[in-house]
């Protein structure tokens, strides 16, 4: 029986996304009583303080999902030295209207890969910078800034010389949300 439910949240839409096959390869490394639900922000509206007394169905079944996990779990890329749109909007669906943030008080781990050299620490940072204001308590330690390469994730298992490093982040995480599930 699980006890746990993990949220994960990817922001990039992109198909065959290096973050959404490191998020799929992440859910192997959990114990067995932590399932996961992948949460969907594609066909979510952007959001328009308008719409607070009427939210689209969408959102409400959004925020649903979110209500329903012990954890949160982000996996991100960085655009333009920051997270991309789609993954702000969400954040501030979810937040919204005033007074009913679906994501206060959620465990949260962040991690994110990128071709890039310095990975997605910026946008790491920024997205770090959101959630302390959505109140989220937030995994500081281990950081994880993956730099994607050819093999690293493979039949939606991490290679070994990756795997190793992602069990111990996955185990602080663990760790982490048991403690402020309590």
């Amino acid at each position: 029986m699980n006890h746990f439910k993990i949220g994960i949240v990817v922001g990039s839409l992109r198909k065959d996304s290096y973050n959404k096959q490191t998020a799929n390869a992440l859910t192997k490394l959990f114990p067995k009583e932590f399932a996961h639900q992948f949460i969907d922000i594609s066909n979510l509206p952007l959001y328009n303080q308008d719409d607070d007394n009427h939210t689209p169905s969408a959102v409400i079944k959004f925020k649903q999902h979110i209500s329903e996990c012990q954890g949160i779990i982000f996996v991100t890329p960085e655009y333009n030295r920051s997270i991309p749109g789609v993954l702000k909007n969400a954040l501030d669906q979810a937040s919204r209207p005033y007074g009913t943030n679906a994501w206060n008080k959620i465990p949260t781990g962040i991690i994110g890969v990128s071709i890039g050299n310095i990975s997605t620490a910026i946008a790491q940072q920024h997205l770090r910078n959101s959630l302390a204001f959505l109140n989220m308590p937030t995994l500081n330690q281990p950081e994880c800034y993956l730099k994607w390469y050819d093999g690293m994730v493979e039949n939606e298992h991490f290679a070994e010389k990756t795997a190793h490093f992602m069990q111990s982040w996955v185990d602080a995480y663990v760790a982490f949300v048991k403690q402020n599930n309590q």
